[in-house]
């Protein structure tokens, strides 16, 4: 059964669903680019590590909490003074690897001409992920290389290089696809309405080659098609993330249409 959604699924964004997506998605989108552009140019697949320190709450075990020492000296005349159970995290020390999609001219010794990037949720909160995602953006860029990057998160701080104002200007939308060229050295935005289907882009090749059109649609229904997105999803309750009142209106409605009645979660709670 095909997407209920004419574009992005809102729902794929739960934090349980959409690391399958992105990876899923990455490769739906070599699989479309490699009839493209053979045989002058070659895609790979590249990845960028970054660690972070993530902690898991360890509710203490009070069976194990003892109230005084066996064998300590009782102490006459002062008061023992017990410590208060604390929650304890264990703290673990992750390496996680993002993957990236490198256009790249064999002839030329594998110069990498364009880098597509699909955000991750951590390219776009403060810390590790998105200081090792934009300071290699930089690095591309300065390179030499084209850049483009695919935001179908909702949620987060975008890492579009245009300006608060410009980009509020271009709304409405929930998703953004931006292309920063060398020649003519700009930057072309594609702003994604939750209403509407995902764009078509151009993606930009050497100086004198033309631009290659990559449909993101067709790319997204191809990995939907693939998966087991309508059983993963059973769209209990309302899209996560930022949404009106009007907006999710609309998603139950879609999905009722499409045959899709969303259910309430089994606690009852929206």
């Amino acid at each position: 059964m095909p997407s209920p959604f004419p574009g992005m699924d809102p729902y794929i964004e739960r934090p349980e669903i959409f690391p399958d997506f992105h990876s899923a998605y990455i490769i739906m989108l070599r699989l479309a680019l490699v009839p493209l552009l053979r045989p002058r140019y070659a895609v790979v697949t590249e990845g960028r590590l970054f660690v972070v320190e993530s902690d898991r709450p360890v509710r203490p075990d009070l069976s194990i909490v003892r109230t005084s020492s066996p064998g300590a000296p009782a102490r006459s005349g002062a008061a023992v003074l017990e410590a208060d159970v604390p929650v304890v995290f264990e703290l673990l020390t992750e390496t996680i690897r993002e993957s990236v999609l490198h256009i790249i001219e064999p002839a030329a010794g594998n110069r990498i001409i364009t880098a597509i990037e699909v955000l991750s949720p951590n390219n776009k909160v403060a810390g590790p992920g998105r200081d090792a995602y934009l300071q290699k953006r930089q690095e591309l860029w300065e390179g030499g290389s084209n850049f483009v990057e695919i935001d179908l998160l909702r949620r987060g701080t975008t890492t579009i290089r245009v300006s608060a104002g410009r980009l509020e200007a271009l709304r409405p939308w929930h998703y953004l696809v931006s292309v920063s060229r060398q020649e003519p050295c700009r930057q072309e935005v594609y702003p994604v309405p939750l209403q509407r289907r995902l764009p078509r882009i151009r993606i930009p090749l050497a100086r004198d080659d033309a631009d290659v059109t990559l449909d993101l649609q067709d790319v997204f229904s191809r990995n939907w098609d693939g998966s087991s997105y309508p059983e993963l999803l059973r769209y209990d309750g309302p899209p996560p993330g930022p949404l009106t009142d009007e907006e999710v209106a609309w998603c139950e409605n879609l999905l009722r249409e499409a045959g899709y009645p969303p259910t309430p979660p089994a606690n009852g709670n929206g």
